[in-house]
């Protein structure tokens, strides 16, 4: 998922960048974590989804094949699948970054705070500096339709969000460990801590899911931006008061 394309028509592209700035998935290029080959693989990354971005927004991610992507990007299509298992990943290309951010706010939160805690610090800090990954920003609706208008895409993005149900669930699993007598098994037994993190796991990332899905609707059908996430924080905090409420195990 690109940065930013152009309202109205045409993705904004200036070479690899969308709307000024490079698309990115995971660390950014200048983080100080990621050695030399590291951060050319990166680049090699996002020129590769960059070009299929834009490929597939303006003439609809079926209709794009992925020799057409690794041609656009100047590499083999081997290449792209070294990167890219799935063709649906090419566009999707930040759900690693979102379970790395979800993994990180759990497991590097402060000592006083909750995991629901750190989860509300995440996502209204990517709401307030307009990461991708919070779905609200200029020229997003073309984003938003070109998921909508494919089968594949809306499918995988029913898959990424099990997957991130699944890794919530493990993370709460170890934050609440010791409080619940042990972790315990993380399926779907009857009883005990597995249970209960399982049904947290699944009302975190249920609540979350619908206040995107709302801004995603309200950007499709033409709001401002600016309202869109003001209005978007507020759902935001609802949301998690009433987890809160639902959930004091976590809180």
């Amino acid at each position: 998922m690109t940065d930013q394309v152009r309202r109205g028509g045409e993705p904004a592209t200036d070479g690899g960048r969308i709307g000024g700035r490079q698309a990115e998935t995971g660390f950014a290029e200048e983080d100080g974590r990621l050695t030399l080959r590291e951060r050319k693989k990166l680049r090699t990354r996002q020129r590769i989804s960059g070009e299929a971005t834009l490929l597939f927004i303006r003439r609809g991610f079926d209709h794009v094949t992925v020799a057409e992507v690794a041609r656009a990007a100047e590499v083999s299509t081997m290449t792209v699948f070294n990167y890219f298992p799935r063709k649906e990943d090419l566009f999707l290309d930040r759900i690693p970054e979102g379970r790395e951010l979800l993994t990180r706010a759990v497991r590097e939160r402060g000592a006083d705070e909750s995991p629901l805690a750190a989860l509300r610090r995440l996502t209204l800090g990517l709401l307030a500096e307009r990461h991708p990954l919070a779905g609200v920003g200029e020229g997003f609706e073309h984003f938003w339709r070109t998921v909508l208008d494919s089968p594949a895409l809306r499918a995988r993005g029913r898959e990424a969000v099990e997957e991130m149900e699944d890794a919530l669930a493990v993370l709460l699993t170890e934050a609440v460990g010791d409080e619940a007598g042990g972790p315990g098994p993380v399926g779907g037994e009857a009883d005990g801590p597995g249970r209960d993190v399982r049904l947290a796991a699944a009302l975190i990332i249920a609540g979350i899911r619908a206040a995107f899905a709302g801004a995603a609707a309200r950007q499709l059908g033409g709001d401002p931006v600016d309202e869109v996430a003001v209005e978007q924080a507020e759902v935001l905090r609802r949301t998690f008061d009433a987890l809160e409420r639902a959930l004091p195990g976590f809180a």
